[in-house]
């Protein structure tokens, strides 16, 4: 190992997520990708075998989150150096990856060139933010999604695990009219993708 080699830890429940990360990591000399976890039991038995410099974090894992996460690894490795990684570009979330311990928080769609940026930006001690969301990040202006109280019901239902079919009856709606709900809410949240929505819905909406 070279004195400038970063030694990386992937934390990220989807391994295609993680194959990606690897792959457009791979083309850097001094960067080296130690392992990948899938959990937070996995990162913190990763943690305890190999000498990580930073770990590359996802927000969203379950049941125990990133931010958790992040928490508990840097009050037992107060010098290990964590970059957030996320789909959303979220300035709540922001500042709760900032409150939690974490040096940067980047973009999953990020290019290649922004994710080696920004672990350079963090090795050196500093705090890096995607260019999507530090903009958001300092502007209280910033208009924000509002939905319907039946949208907040559909997205509450759709955390605690119910299908279209089980939310129409419950609710008493057609299944076509449950399906639209959920194509509102995911245009409000910039959301595309149902996996994307599901998730969401599970992190922030699931126990309400």
């Amino acid at each position: 190992m070279s004195e400038s080699e970063v030694r990386l830890l992937l934390v990220d429940d989807h391994p295609m997520v993680r194959e990606g990360l690897r792959a457009r990591l791979s083309h850097v000399a001094q960067f080296k990708v130690v392992d990948e976890a899938g959990s937070a039991t996995e990162a913190l038995q990763s943690l305890v075998r190999h000498d990580i410099h930073l770990v590359l974090m996802d927000i969203g894992m379950k049941p125990v989150n990133g931010l958790e996460l992040t928490a508990q690894v840097l009050a037992r490795w107060p010098r290990l150096k964590v970059l957030m990684f996320s789909m959303y570009d979220n300035p709540e979330f922001v500042q709760r990856a900032l409150q939690a311990g974490a040096s940067g928080y980047l973009l999953k769609d990020a290019p290649a060139d922004e994710i080696v940026a920004a672990i350079g930006v963090v090795m050196s001690g500093a705090t890096f933010l995607s260019p999507g969301v530090s903009g958001r990040l300092f502007r209280n202006d910033q208009p924000k999604p509002l939905l319907s109280p039946r949208e907040a019901e559909v997205l509450s239902a759709l955390g605690r695990g119910e299908s279209s079919k089980q939310m129409a009856a419950r609710l008493g709606l057609s299944f076509r009219t449950v399906e639209a709900h959920r194509q509102s809410i995911k245009r409000k949240l910039g959301i595309e993708g149902q996996a994307e929505l599901i998730k969401y819905a599970v992190e922030h909406a699931g126990g309400q």
